[in-house]
């Protein structure tokens, strides 16, 4: 195949698409530190679009606000890179599209702005689903290894892809 990313990530999205062709679901994703590597390895598989519905790249704190309606008062009080922000990235895909599941990603990838608390390669996933009860969190907090910039992004991609699995098991779930 004619493509530039890493095979292991075209793979990840073949086996995605695949999968969820075979459940009849589409699927959604808002992303941040990916910079819509995830929404390029979908789309570089051919036919995607009959499960593919569309991707968001949400770099900045008001990209998260406009595009996907991040609460500014949750971006402030919590940061970008949070489960609260990640969730409210993967409600707003949903809310934006038909699709029947979403997955956020946000993160530092480095290789700066990282802190004490929230060191390069931290980075946030949630996934949503349309027939779930929202009050429903699903999401979860990682440090990824901080292998470059290139490694960290790609890295969350494939977590990303494999939280768009039907019936993977789910990150570990926290409160809303």
């Amino acid at each position: 195949m004619d493509t530039i990313l890493p095979s292991e990530l075209i793979e990840a999205a073949r086996r995605v698409l695949d999968a969820n062709r075979a459940a009849g679901r589409r699927i959604a994703v808002a992303e941040s530190c990916t910079g819509g590597l995830v929404s390029a390895a979908l789309t570089e598989i051919p036919g995607s679009s009959d499960v593919f519905e569309a991707g968001f790249v949400t770099y900045s704190n008001e990209a998260k606000h406009d595009v996907l309606k991040v609460s500014t008062d949750v971006l402030e009080t919590f940061g970008s890179v949070s489960i609260a922000v990640a969730w409210s990235m993967a409600q707003g895909a949903l809310n934006n599209t038909h699709a029947d599941v979403a997955v956020a990603i946000t993160g530092i990838a480095g290789p700066d702005g990282g802190s004490e608390k929230k060191p390069v390669g931290t980075v946030v996933f949630a996934q949503a689903e349309r027939a779930a009860d929202p009050q429903h969190v699903v999401a979860d907090a990682r440090h990824l290894e901080n292998n470059g910039r290139g490694g960290i992004r790609l890295q969350a991609a494939l977590v990303a892809l494999e939280l768009l699995m039907p019936g993977e098991p789910a990150p570990e779930e926290e409160p809303a």
